[in-house]
């Protein structure tokens, strides 16, 4: 099953949830189908076109929207007022603007932390979850992205180059990296701390030179969330264990953004989840074998709920 033809938008415009920032938000699919809401990664990647197709538009109503600062929401790249408590808030404000009682939330990466943040906080909302390449945002995953012990020790040349690429200075890699996306040189540090992630999707990674405005919100407010780890009061394992909601985690056995050590513990805690490996499936959700994985959970995920 491949995924579903493109679809147009029948409704899209920017959405104000306070503070200064506006959320772009679209629909599309069937008006009166089952609605779900789809979680960009990052924190700051933005979604695409292309994250529609995952579900079929006659029987889904489909709702996608750039997180704060993200995408094409304004203002670019914006750190100001932006928390996972603030993402979950805009969520519940969505959901509330659309007159929905409950809704089916998928997400990937970033998208699953927010996902299971939001689950954290209002359970009754979620009909079911769909989550791939599983990102619990601990010390200890934040430490293989960033540190010499993690990552580094299967792509030695990249991380030299990341390390190479970093501003001088006191301090830890995000902290310098930090300071660089502040200086006329920001858009160069963009892109350099998003090729480090590229090479762990297993996706190509582009010439250095001035990152474009969806490296530099990438890269922003990913530094700016991990500085803080995630912003996250508690650990989302704890927050989530015992949850009844139906869940399909995708995880693919070659993801070296999110190792799969995340999408098992999760699994454990989640009673009536189902754990789906992906043989040769990396991190991207464009990985033909996650992609094809993603619709048949989604399949799945009707049928759960609508039992």
């Amino acid at each position: 099953m491949a995924l579903f033809p493109p679809i147009e938008c029948y409704r899209q415009g920017h959405f104000s949830v306070g503070q200064g920032h506006q959320l772009y938000l679209e629909e599309s699919g069937n008006r009166d189908g089952i609605p779900v809401v789809v979680l960009h990664g990052g924190p700051g990647g933005g979604c695409s076109p292309v994250l529609r197709r995952f579900f079929d538009p006659q029987r889904f109503r489909i709702i996608v929207f750039d997180q704060r600062g993200a995408g094409q929401s304004r203002p670019l790249a914006s750190i100001h007022d932006n928390t996972t408590a603030d993402l979950v808030t805009d969520l519940e404000s969505i959901r509330a603007h659309l007159g929905l009682d409950q809704w089916m939330v998928f997400g990937g990466s970033w998208g699953a932390t927010l996902a299971l943040a939001y689950l954290a906080e209002h359970p009754q909302r979620v009909s079911g979850m769909v989550l791939r390449g599983v990102f619990l945002c601990r010390q200890q995953d934040r430490d293989w992205l960033y540190t010499e012990g993690g990552a580094a020790r299967l792509f030695p040349q990249a991380w030299q180059r990341l390390l190479a690429a970093a501003p001088e200075g006191e301090g830890g890699l995000l902290e310098r990296y930090r300071r660089g996306l502040e200086t006329p040189k920001a858009r160069h540090y963009a892109r350099a701390w998003c090729n480090w992630e590229a090479t762990l999707a297993l996706m190509p990674t582009l010439a250095d030179g001035a990152g474009s405005d969806d490296e530099l919100c990438m890269a922003t407010q990913e530094i700016h969330y991990f500085l803080h780890q995630g912003f996250l009061p508690s650990p989302l394992l704890e927050r989530c264990a015992g949850s009844q909601v139906p869940t399909e985690i995708i995880q693919g056995d070659r993801d070296f953004v999110c190792p799969a050590d995340q999408a098992l513990a999760l699994h454990k805690v989640l009673p009536n989840s189902v754990l789906h490996w992906v043989e040769g499936g990396s991190h991207s959700s464009s990985h033909p074998a996650i992609a094809e994985a993603l619709v048949q959970a989604v399949r799945r995920m009707e049928t759960r709920i609508s039992v």
